[in-house]
């Protein structure tokens, strides 16, 4: 079987599908899981995407979840260990029919915000969002069925939006601070 890299239009049953995926991750890593984020383009409301959940979550030490590798296996994911970014744990879930993908990290880790903000951002700019999905049905229309391609005609886009949302974070976070400040005064 080949990996598919269709798009598809946005369902508003991702987030149920992440909220039950989380709920069986809570039953198997128990108290290791600190927080969990609905992230990728699932996470962000009427964004077409490839159906695939991506859940980050925050854990007390990726040395510890190392130790779940055969509990996670049982679930149908497949322990990928850093898989090229430092510091994290990755876990795909599906074979080349995918379904989900698992993303953990120490508490706290930097790499976190990245996600976060770069979801956020996506939802609180819609026509940021729309200017993506063209980029992604069309990487998919390209590299169909291959992956790495699919995500190397991406690659540009997203480090530059990952740019942008982390900037859009950051000012958004130091104009709370100075609103919360004002309240004070």
């Amino acid at each position: 079987m080949v990996r598919s890299m269709k798009v598809v239009d946005y369902s508003a049953e991702w987030p149920t599908l992440y909220d039950r995926e989380l709920a069986v991750l809570r039953e198997v890593l128990g108290n290791e899981i600190v927080r969990a984020h609905h992230i990728g383009s699932t996470a962000v409301p009427g964004l077409a995407a490839k159906p695939v959940i991506d859940i980050l979550l925050e854990v007390r030490s990726v040395e510890q979840l190392d130790a779940f590798d055969n509990a996670m296996g049982k679930l149908g994911y497949q322990p990928r260990g850093e898989f090229g970014i430092s510091g994290r744990r990755y876990y795909p879930k599906g074979g080349d029919d995918r379904t989900h993908h698992v993303h953990a990290f120490a508490v706290d880790d930097p790499q976190i915000g990245n996600y976060l903000a770069f979801r956020d951002y996506l939802r609180a700019h819609p026509a940021s969002a729309a200017e993506y999905a063209a980029v992604k049905r069309e990487a998919s229309m390209v590299h169909e069925t291959d992956p790495e391609g699919y995500v190397a005609f991406k690659h540009d886009f997203v480090e530059r939006m990952v740019a942008v949302a982390v900037h859009w974070a950051e000012e958004s976070r130091h104009r709370g601070q100075l609103a919360r400040q004002q309240d004070f005064e």
